[in-house]
């Protein structure tokens, strides 16, 4: 009876395994939506910005008065601005980074914000989940610093302030009680964060928009964006802070895949490497205690 009480108890304890999955996937997936989008100059990423938190508020909002139309939204100002940042920060350090090593810079940031965090709250950091964050992070080192060009520097500190507001995004989440009414409030609460991207809209600098590039917007704001965050508010409040850090360091792996298949990035035996020693990081960090 106990075994049998102890497998279903483990089973719930291990119900964020998927969704985790899905967000982690979603949030590769706007690294190579924004990529495909300014690499080719389809989209600014001033525009990109107003489209993908525009489009990802909206479908939020639809999927509260479709499933509970008495749910009053929730979120923050703070969960808003942090969430404006990120975003915008991360589309403007696109125009010059590939996906992979962008990925590797956000998430790079986002863990020492998190870990940082932890360690300031006073959560206990094991051994074991400190091995394991190290190995996943020096695959990620393997897979996309050696033998490659230092990226430019305005743009990696720009990937790397988008890592920290996405730090905060996220552990902003942690208490969340109401993941999908928290996510539609911070979108909704980014919006009027967009006025400051007036002096750029105005001047019309650089600005251009084309069919393709509001597709791939569209894409990064309903799918990758809209969807994928709402799933991950509900994950991260079950986890701790470390294991929320370490997990997404397999976003950079799941971009730079992604890159090869739709950006034409080439498939080394390097990429090959770097994947099972970021996954192997990740599953010792986040295995369960013996």
């Amino acid at each position: 009876m106990s075994t049998g009480t102890t497998t279903l108890t483990d089973r719930k304890a291990r119900a964020w395994v998927w969704p985790a999955l899905f967000s982690l996937v979603a949030f590769a997936a706007n690294s190579v939506f924004c990529r495909l989008a300014l690499k080719d100059g389809a989209i600014d990423p001033a525009s990109f910005t107003v489209v993908r938190l525009a489009s990802g508020a909206l479908l939020l909002l639809l999927l509260i008065r479709l499933r509970k139309p008495a749910l009053a939204m929730g979120g923050s100002w703070r969960g808003g601005l942090a969430l404006f940042l990120y975003a915008f920060l991360f589309s403007a350090a696109y125009l010059q980074l590939g996906a992979g090593a962008g990925a590797l810079l956000l998430f790079g940031a986002v863990q020492i914000t998190m870990f940082g965090f932890a360690w300031y709250k006073g959560e206990p950091v094991t051994a074991r989940m400190l091995l394991g964050m190290l190995i996943a992070f020096a695959g990620l080192l393997v897979l996309l610093l050696p033998g490659t060009a230092a990226p430019p520097f305005a743009s990696a500190l720009l990937m790397a302030l988008s890592g920290v507001a996405w730090g905060v995004y996220t552990l902003l989440g942690k208490g969340s009680p109401r993941p999908l009414a928290d996510t539609a409030g911070n979108f909704a609460r980014s919006l009027p964060c967009l006025v400051l991207l007036a002096p750029v809209l105005l001047m019309g600098a650089g600005l251009h928009l084309s069919p393709l590039g509001l597709l791939y917007a569209l894409g990064s704001g309903v799918l990758a964006s809209g969807a994928g965050y709402a799933v991950w508010y509900s994950v991260v409040r079950q986890i701790s802070a470390q294991q929320a850090a370490t997990m997404q360091l397999g976003v950079p792996v799941i971009a730079a895949l992604g890159g090869v298949g739709l950006i034409g990035e080439p498939l080394s035996l390097r990429l090959l490497v770097a994947c099972v020693v970021v996954l192997g990081g990740i599953a010792l960090a986040l295995a369960p205690r013996r």
